[in-house]
């Protein structure tokens, strides 16, 4: 039986709107929630399949939810919970595209890296966004960095 008392709670409106038991609702959602994984990771192999070669970033994207795709891609290459001195950071992103410093100010701007102090550290937990910000992230984001975060 799961603890996780939000998705107990979808769970059981998913039983009120439709009658079911609590055994097919959940097997209902968990389905669903696979198929919406899986064609966000699609989307994502698709993206970074033409945005990356051999690992390296051929340029930044101009598009705003391209451009966190490859965000995203580039968030992977770093260890959650790890702290980084910038020029660890720098080094890291300097595998991926000349203009480390873009990449490392985007990442931060987008929640992705924390900086305090001159040290970065991979977000504890995916960011809240905010209505506007929505509209330009990827499915992928939802789908893979929760459990990105928690290693």
């Amino acid at each position: 039986m799961t603890r996780d008392s939000d998705f107990k709670q979808v769970v059981r409106a998913r039983m009120a709107e439709t009658g079911e038991g609590y055994t097919v609702a959940r097997a209902a959602i968990l389905e669903r929630d696979s198929a919406e994984y899986a064609a966000a990771r699609t989307e994502q192999e698709r993206l970074v399949a033409r945005l990356f070669t051999d690992g390296r970033l051929a340029q930044v994207p101009a598009k705003r939810k391209v451009r966190v795709a490859a965000l995203l891609e580039v968030l992977s290459r770093f260890e959650p919970g790890r702290d980084y001195a910038e020029p660890e950071v720098n080094e890291v992103l300097l595998g991926v595209h000349e203009d480390f410093a873009y990449l490392r100010r985007e990442l931060v701007n987008y929640r992705y890296l924390s900086r305090a102090d001159g040290v970065y550290r991979v977000a504890e937990q995916a960011p809240v966004r905010a209505l506007i910000e929505v509209q330009e992230i990827p499915a992928w984001e939802a789908a893979w960095l929760p459990g990105f975060l928690v290693g």
